[in-house]
């Protein structure tokens, strides 16, 4: 049991390291990048920009040619001069009184034009360069396109933020579609993976998602048109990828699976019949729903020290219910089916079955 204990642990040490080393990763990923994109994008916000300012330059310098009588480049580094108010050259000598009256009328135009460039300059630099949204969007559109098997989430809600919380916890590469800019920038901020979908373009959102590399798509939406239209596209673009919707209306379940879902799971039935099932046995855990055999419980009993389990073989007990699993002593027991292999006062059995079953097989174990 000390082996089985140390394994355990050093099982949950590794997985522990694994997740540690993949968000570290990823952390340092979004960084390279944004460093690299940061340039490109300031650049790219700011060109027409900074085009209206070259302009503006050679303009002056062409006025300064014309009528200043200055070589080029003089004229040029006068025109940079008077623009960025640096101050090293004066129309005139300074005497603004007999400037030439379509000089000045010139320069004014190139001054207005020009501080109005260099104020949308700084307001775009301040709104989205110095953010680094910009940077980092682009860093994580060229992260998403390095990953392969990853999972695509659409929607990120409570039911999608625990799916992505349990992926993350198993170490999971994982890709969230979402409609919400709030969210989006969120997700954006802790160097998650995600993609804006834009509306009525679930393609193009499941194409930044990569999901010609994906592994599993799972469809997590409140809305249930959106799902069905989200599985639809998705199947489109990939035949062979695996989908698993969840149906907030019991009455789509048909039509999910017709859309090309492989795994529907019906929400509001899934909730309703655990809590009904709470009433029967205290000691449910958990539910399967399954094609072939139906809906089954999932159901943990302790065995007490009256409990006449105890010494028996798992086959005798097998026969109230299919026995899925021991726990003894806080780990899961191997090879419990051995013919050596008795319940010991303080096992846990998991087990599968219907209620009826289930409770016999409390009773016999003196759960209550």
């Amino acid at each position: 049991m000390a082996e089985e204990a140390v394994a355990f642990l050093a099982a949950s040490i590794r997985t522990h390291r694994h997740q540690e080393m993949r968000r570290e990763s990823r952390k340092l990923g979004f960084m390279l990048y944004e460093a690299f994109y940061r340039p490109i994008m300031f650049l790219r916000v700011v060109h027409r920009q900074l085009l209206v300012l070259l302009a503006m330059f050679v303009w002056g310098a062409l006025i300064f040619v014309h009528f200043e009588q200055l070589p080029f480049f003089d004229a040029l580094l006068a025109s940079v001069s008077t623009i960025t108010t640096i101050g090293l050259y004066v129309p005139n000598g300074g005497n603004f009184l007999t400037l030439n009256r379509t000089e000045a009328g010139l320069l004014i135009v190139m001054i207005i034009v020009s501080v109005g460039a260099g104020a949308s300059i700084v307001q775009d630099m301040v709104s989205s360069v110095v953010s680094g949204e910009l940077a980092k969007g682009e860093a994580e559109k060229h992260l998403i396109s390095k990953l392969s098997g990853h999972i695509i989430v659409y929607g990120f809600t409570h039911m999608g933020r625990y799916v992505a919380d349990k992926l993350d916890e198993i170490g999971f590469d994982y890709v969230v579609i979402t409609k919400n800019p709030e969210v989006y920038h969120e997700l954006l901020n802790k160097d998650a993976y995600a993609t804006l979908e834009h509306e009525l373009q679930p393609i193009e959102a499941l194409k930044s998602a990569g999901i010609d590399k994906a592994s599993m798509v799972i469809v997590s939406h409140l809305n249930d048109p959106d799902n069905l239209l989200f599985i639809l596209s998705a199947r489109k673009l990939r035949p062979d990828v695996k989908i698993v919707t969840v149906v907030h209306d019991s009455s789509l379940i048909d039509m999910a699976k017709n859309a090309g879902a492989d795994v529907v799971i019906p929400s509001a039935v899934t909730v309703g019949h655990l809590l009904a099932l709470s009433a029967v046995t205290k000691d449910l855990v958990g539910v399967v729903f399954s094609e072939k055999i139906g809906t089954k419980e999932i159901a943990e009993f302790s065995i007490f020290k009256s409990s006449p389990l105890i010494e028996k073989g798992l086959q005798e007990v097998g026969a109230l219910a299919a026995i899925i699993g021991v726990i003894r002593d806080g780990n899961v027991v191997q090879n419990i089916f051995t013919p050596g292999f008795t319940l010991r006062e303080g096992d846990t059995l998991l087990v599968l079955g219907d209620p009826s079953n289930l409770q016999k097989l409390e009773e016999e174990a003196h759960a209550t």
